[in-house]
């Protein structure tokens, strides 16, 4: 359900942006999917709806449909567009629902079936695109985590897509075949975006111990050099610092430079 106080930040998403300005169900799939997978989504697609219009007329307090010929009438509701994320282009079902191309490596099915299909392997190599190329496997992966590994380390892509692919170590599992093997490059920065997590994991804990230190000898400290505190990722300075608080009698003894 698309946050209309988003929508310039959906703006700067790129297709994935496009894709969700309206109320969507996304479907990936691993495999591309055929007629009757894409059955079960558009079954989901017509059960959610249903679901959207009980929860509208429970708030509007809106008996059921039909229930009453002199009844007001029933809450809008926005039917949900359906996103099928397929890694190869399912023939069946383009042809089974007479879908057209939108843009590249997108397709509408026929008007009134609100659902688009969304090819992988078709999608240019652009940073538009790159979220959902990363939905992808084998060579589709390893060329998306090779273009998030080119972005520079500010990259909003980098904040959101990092921390998932270290959790679900989608650079670092063991490859199966060749088409799944991710290069030796993307695995090494995997790892060593695991060993920056670590590192400042260690850094705010340090920060903290110090800030529990001053605590304990009775040293109030005010919001700005507590967060100047838990900015700080030098692990030497972290140590210096605590070496300090432990001892101190004021806060001016323990940071440098506080006036």
């Amino acid at each position: 359900m698309p946050d209309p106080a988003r929508e310039a930040e959906r703006a700067g998403m790129g297709l994935l942006g496009e894709l969700s300005a309206e109320p969507s169900l996304f479907e990936p799939f691993h495999r591309t999917p055929s007629l009757r997978h894409v059955r079960q989504c558009l079954r989901k697609q017509l059960t959610w709806h249903h679901e959207l219009e009980r929860r509208a007329r429970a708030a509007a307090g809106s008996a059921a449909p039909d229930a009453d010929a002199d009844a007001p009438p029933q809450p809008a509701v926005h039917f949900p567009a359906l996103v099928v994320i397929s890694p190869g282009r399912p023939e069946t079902v383009l042809d089974g629902y007479r879908c057209e191309p939108a843009q590249p490596g997108v397709y509408q099915a026929v008007p009134n079936l609100v659902m688009r299909v969304v090819v992988l392997a078709e999608l240019p190599r652009t940073r538009a695109t790159l979220l959902l190329r990363l939905l992808g496997s084998g060579r589709l992966l390893r060329e998306a985590l090779a273009d998030l590994a080119a972005l520079p380390d500010d990259a909003w892509e980098k904040s959101i897509a990092r921390p998932l692919l270290v959790h679900f170590r989608l650079g670092t599992q063991e490859p199966t075949t060749e088409e799944d093997e991710v290069s030796a490059e993307i695995r090494a920065w995997v790892e060593e975006y695991e060993q920056k997590l670590r590192v400042e994991a260690r850094a705010e804990e340090a920060a903290r111990a110090v800030l529990i230190a001053l605590r304990g000898r009775g040293i109030a400290v005010p919001d700005v050099a507590r967060e100047r505190i838990l900015a700080e990722k030098d692990p030497e300075t972290l140590e210096r610092w605590l070496e300090r608080a432990v001892v101190a009698a004021s806060l001016a003894e323990v940071l440098d430079g506080l006036s």
